[in-house]
């Protein structure tokens, strides 16, 4: 059973860029798509970026693209969201997920499709 955990969130000004990392335990997670969600204080879990297990494709919310980069780094066993031009309005909760029942190399943007989930990582854009 693989296991997820998310780390790098952090404060930061708007404008400014943050990293976050998923790292898997239990098994590789380059078996398995994964997606990064996010929870505003007050709203529902949204999607935010996917990519296949391969890494060869990806998918963001319009909200974010050009400015969020989802990666893999299988050596690593993690997925990576590299965040720049921050803004407050990205302050949330960010979830890293992987779809590890029947999995196939495409993206998944809808919660349900996920049954792996990690405990959250804070992220502030103070303005």
């Amino acid at each position: 059973q693989v296991h997820v955990v998310e780390s790098g969130g952090g404060l930061v000004q708007a404008g400014g860029s943050l990293r976050l990392s998923c790292a898997a335990s239990g098994r590789a997670i380059n078996g398995y798509p994964t997606g990064w969600f996010r929870q505003a204080p007050g709203k529902e879990r949204e999607f935010v970026a996917a990519i296949n297990w391969s890494g060869s494709r990806s998918y963001y919310t319009d909200s974010v693209k050009g400015r969020f980069t989802i990666s893999k780094d299988n050596a690593k066993n993690t997925v990576a969201l590299q965040m720049n031009s921050l803004k407050p309005e990205d302050t949330a909760v960010y979830y890293c997920a992987a779809k590890t029942t029947n999995p196939i190399n495409n993206y998944y943007a809808k919660i349900v499709d996920y049954d792996t989930w990690g405990q959250g990582t804070q992220v502030t854009v103070s303005s």
